[in-house]
């Protein structure tokens, strides 16, 4: 299947997104309109780091397992995502662009690794939705940088 990607523009440096979005609890905060249930696992930041989530996304719920597998300060952080019983293998990539006047470009893309057969038939429906849950995730995750890490909202 081909991917997903979605982006926003912030007005934070591409280190201050890097470091909120390396905090794997922060994702919570912007995803949890479809992610719910959050177990977290390994560190709390960086490689190693991850959670085992619930998602409700278009009409179904399923766990999720998250795990953060590649990360290249300030610029990039990879997640290999594992649900359907090991049948819908996918990577989630944040990229980190600084822009010429300042701020950062935040890109998302969903890549499938492995679909299963549902998935695959239903492939232009799966990343409309897809699509459109991402798009609100970059929204939420414009907000929650622009509030910042005020002591009540830090992660623990």
């Amino acid at each position: 299947m081909r991917s997903v990607t979605v982006s926003i523009d912030v007005p934070q440096s591409p280190e201050q997104v890097y470091d909120f979005l390396d905090v794997m609890a922060h994702h919570e905060r912007f995803t949890d309109h479809y992610l719910t249930n959050w177990r977290y696992s390994g560190p709390g930041r960086g490689v190693g780091s991850g959670a085992t989530v619930t998602a409700a996304l278009g009409g179904t719920k399923d766990d999720v397992t998250i795990e953060v597998v590649e990360a290249e300060p300030p610029r990039r952080i990879v997640e290999r995502n594992i649900s359907a019983a090991g049948r819908r293998q996918a990577h989630g990539t944040y990229d980190i662009e600084p822009l010429p006047a300042g701020g950062s470009r935040v890109s998302f893309t969903y890549a499938w690794v492995r679909a299963p057969l549902t998935d695959r038939l239903l492939a232009p429906a799966v990343r409309a939705t897809m699509r459109r849950a991402n798009r609100k995730v970059m929204s939420r995750l414009a907000t929650e940088l622009a509030e910042g890490n005020s002591p009540r909202r830090r992660a623990p």
